[in-house]
């Protein structure tokens, strides 16, 4: 197996092993694994990816996590990232749609608004926009290890809240339904999470995070913003450019990504499988008593 850099200081392309290797042989799985642990986000290319294969390869890492509500995709293993309608149309500008596209155009990572959040994610480009819609990550570990000290200290016992309808509310005010609101209520997680196999720290935040446990609101949110955009500089940040065949997986634990916008008459199909993260991945740290209120 081949591990091949892309990003500043994270990110790797992984050549020489298959996905249906992965899922099927222990020794392909463990080397991916520990490519996983060390880079945070994978690249695969020329994948013949079908849905039975992404939910093998997946389930080597963890429990798959069903589709929330209210989501194309509900109930399944699934999330249907689309502008394609099942009629084959595109959907408009202010479509439910293309609003959620935008959505994910902020910085966050998958699920934290959720008891467990996510290990991982895997994301299949089944359709890919000729022009626009790459997705961009950032390390949360390497943003973690630039805070100043002081700060760290500060940060290193916070705890913060994550709320699904806090980011959804900064595209449009009815973006989240009250399905959506009554299914997933705010939780609360540390802001450092410590990888339990190599020990490194990351910080723990994303568009949905709305309030820090004993500070002011507007003033949590202010910190909130400006830990972002210090994570979030260009010269931080990796983005992959989607080719058709391509298959990235990335770390929720250590990463910030966000996806960029691309024409709305040009369709985009991609598929998310989310690997939900367990007490090995060091979610027990993670956990505050307030969540089980």
């Amino acid at each position: 197996m081949e591990v091949l850099p892309l990003g500043p200081g994270f990110a790797a392309e992984i050549r020489g092993v298959s996905m249906s290797e992965v899922a099927t042989r222990d020794d392909a799985y463990r080397a991916v694994r520990a490519a996983f642990e060390e880079h945070s986000v994978l690249v695969f290319r020329d994948q013949p990816v079908s849905d039975d294969l992404q939910v093998a390869y997946s389930r080597r890492f963890g429990p798959l996590e069903i589709a929330k509500a209210a989501s194309r995709g509900e109930g399944t293993p699934f999330s249907i990232l689309t502008n394609v309608e099942a009629d084959g149309s595109l959907v408009p500008q202010g479509h439910k749609e293309e609003l959620r596209a935008r959505a994910n155009q902020l910085w966050h990572t998958d699920s934290c608004f959720k008891i467990p959040p996510a290990l991982a994610s895997v994301l299949s480009g089944r359709t890919v926009a000729a022009t626009g819609g790459e997705t961009e990550f950032t390390s949360m570990r390497l943003a973690w290890e630039r805070l100043p000290a002081d700060l760290r200290r500060r940060l290193d016992n916070a705890y913060a809240w994550h709320d699904y309808a806090h980011s959804r509310g900064k595209i449009a005010t009815h973006l989240a339904s009250e399905r959506e609101r009554s299914t997933m209520p705010a939780v609360c997680w540390r802001m450092r999470w410590r990888n339990p196999v190599n020990g490194r720290d990351a910080l723990y935040i994303a568009s949905h995070t709305c309030r820090i446990e004993g500070m002011d609101t507007t003033e949590a949110l202010q910190l909130i913003d400006e830990l972002t955009a210090l994570a979030t500089r260009p010269e931080h940040v990796y983005q992959h450019r989607w080719r058709n065949g391509d298959v990235v997986m990335w770390d929720n634990r250590a990463t910030l990504h966000r996806g960029r916008p691309w024409p709305l008459n040009e369709p985009r199909y991609m598929i998310r499988t989310t690997i939900s993260a367990t007490d090995a991945d060091g979610l027990a740290s993670m956990w505050p008593q307030r969540n089980a209120a």
